[in-house]
């Protein structure tokens, strides 16, 4: 399995390691629960340098780009990123990814930690133009400051740049301790906050640095766990729970980044037709109304016993303390208030539909 540059700061600060998606990551260092609360209360650190880093570059980076994912990357400019989808010809979903403009011939693409090299062969395979694609993801560690006190951690720490005017979905290249990085402002948690990118071989000088002066904030490193928990709370999708190859984007919720007023891209002709059509199923929020908690894989049913489904995240979070999770249903069943059972280990739990997301954090 795969380390990150700081695995070993994790054994130091005795995080707890797993298996994820190739990599030794930690789960939790003083407890899912504590560290969930810190990000939604004051600030919490990740280590998210499994993720991967794509660079697309020269004079059809742009052009490239934008046929090979679903967003209008021409509404780009520099210095601001979006949230988009590299889609297969069924318009199921490669992965999902951000896309950060540095020029019009320099774009940086963030992706899931378990797809960086499909992603790359992929884009490789499709690639229309000329433009250079390059797996740099070995070149990079990342850091995830997340939580409404992370801006006044970080900025005083940025040389190169003023983060506190920086909008969301838009990133700065400055430097921290005399070394380059990319600080953007985006998270997967539902809370304010920046993910920066670092070299690797300065990524334990910069986590450590952030531990230090985050105190004052009450900062805490954070793991897997809570990771999940917070992103499951704003109904963030995972891939390989509410996305997936056979899953089309319309299906998991995409629908909003699905730009079908830009130029011809991969998937496009696909989900017109079942733009068309009635979808077969939708990713809906769900509440338990009973003791329990329903988890990927377990079966969605009518009350009378009909299966119409199968969950794809789900678990009792911290801060809205319920039993909740998103899965995926036959249409009809879909509607607000709707009243569905889940099958967990036999026993059948009621429960009914919800609006998404669950948390949503003030502004």
């Amino acid at each position: 399995m795969k380390k990150t540059p700081l695995y070993d700061e994790h054994l130091r600060l005795n995080g707890k390691i797993v298996e994820f998606a190739g990599w030794q990551m930690p789960v939790q260092y003083s407890g899912v629960v504590a560290e969930h609360v810190a990000v939604r209360e004051r600030v919490g650190l990740f280590d998210v340098s499994h993720m991967g880093e794509i660079w697309v570059t020269g004079p059809n980076a742009e052009k490239a780009l934008d046929y090979m994912t679903c967003n209008k990357v021409t509404s780009l400019y520099d210095g601001k990123a979006h949230y988009s989808a590299i889609l297969n010809e069924r318009g199921g979903v490669v992965d999902d990814i951000i896309v950060y403009r540095g020029s019009q011939e320099r774009f940086l693409i963030c992706v899931n930690a378990s797809n960086a090299d499909k992603d790359f062969e992929w884009l490789t395979k499709h690639n229309p133009t000329d433009a250079k694609i390059v797996n740099a993801s070995a070149e990079y560690g990342q850091i995830a400051v997340q939580g409404p006190k992370a801006i006044e951690l970080v900025t005083p720490l940025v040389t190169g740049a003023d983060l506190s005017t920086l909008k969301y979905f838009h990133f700065v290249e400055c430097e921290i301790l005399d070394s380059p990085v990319i600080v953007a402002r985006t998270g997967y948690t539902g809370e304010d906050g920046v993910e920066i990118f670092v070299k690797a071989e300065k990524t334990v000088e910069v986590w450590r640095l952030l531990l230090e002066n985050g105190a004052v904030q009450g900062v805490l490193p954070c793991g897997l766990g809570a990771r999940d928990s917070l992103r499951l709370e704003a109904a963030l999708p995972l891939h390989g729970h509410e996305l997936s190859e056979d899953i089309t984007a319309l299906e998991s919720g995409l629908g909003w980044i699905v730009k079908f007023d830009k130029g011809d891209f991969i998937g496009k002709e696909a989900l017109l037709t079942q733009q068309a059509a009635v979808l077969p199923k939708k990713l809906v929020g769900f509440y338990l109304d009973e003791a329990g908690i329903a988890r990927q894989g377990d079966t969605v049913a009518t009350p009378e016993g009909t299966q119409i489904g199968v969950v794809a995240s789900g678990t009792k979070t911290p801060t809205v303390n319920k039993a909740l999770g998103m899965a995926f249903v036959e249409t009809p069943y879909a509607a607000l208030d709707t009243k569905i059972t889940f099958v967990v280990r036999g026993r059948a739990i009621a429960g009914h539909v919800v609006p998404l997301p669950f948390y949503k954090r003030s502004k």
